[in-house]
């Protein structure tokens, strides 16, 4: 089979946007003062299964890391950017296929909101050419990896991003027909296609 585009622009993994990056600069940045890591160190006698018990050294996340925060557009790209593209042997970020730019959600997330509100969830990709044949496979794709990843009160859409593609209009309308899309995902073929583009996902 001949790619579409044989020669895409590749992004660097390490220079996509991530919020797990920032988590390990966070705990790699502590410091600690020798001569106390010493003393609270857990000895080496005391070891699971036998004592659970944190110890001051330990690497374990405090309580408030596990405040209960909404989703946003960073996790929602963090959920999709790693789809492996079906022509290439890359990800869908690393191809900027999608963009952390590109997501929107309404309502805007926030702590205080309501779980149970609808909420809308908007992926705007941009095909690595303007003719790119599988454009609709990859909406589909996203499509599929977050309506499986996000709650049940969460409404995706995924559109061509205007310009991007010769055929938007057209590629947005199949993505936007919940019939057409149902169809799609009962096609074995197609199933085969997209369960291969989401085995990379973390």
């Amino acid at each position: 089979m001949d790619k579409d585009n044989a020669n895409p622009t590749i992004l660097n993994v390490s220079e996509l946007p991530t919020r797990q990056n920032k988590k390990r600069v966070a705990t790699a940045v502590k410091d600690v003062d020798p001569e106390l890591d010493v003393v609270l160190r857990r000895p080496e006698y005391l070891s699971a299964p036998f004592c659970e018990v944190p110890w001051a050294s330990d690497d374990t996340e405090s309580d408030d890391d596990f405040t209960i925060e909404p989703i946003d557009e960073q996790e929602i790209y963090d959920l999709i950017s790693t789809i492996s593209d079906p022509e290439h042997p890359l990800s869908l970020g690393q191809l900027a296929v999608v963009n952390l730019p590109d997501i929107h959600i309404t309502p805007s997330p926030s702590a205080a909101a309501d779980p149970d509100t609808l909420t809308r969830v908007l992926v705007k990709i941009t095909p690595t050419i303007t003719h790119c044949s599988l454009a609709t496979v990859i909406g589909l794709g996203i499509r599929v990896r977050l309506e499986q990843a996000l709650p049940p009160n969460y409404r995706v859409d995924v559109m061509i991003k205007e310009g991007t593609h010769s055929q938007d209009d057209q590629v947005n309308k199949q993505l936007a027909d919940k019939e057409r899309v149902a169809a799609a995902l009962e096609n074995a073929t197609l199933k085969g296609v997209l369960d291969k583009m989401l085995e990379t996902c973390t």
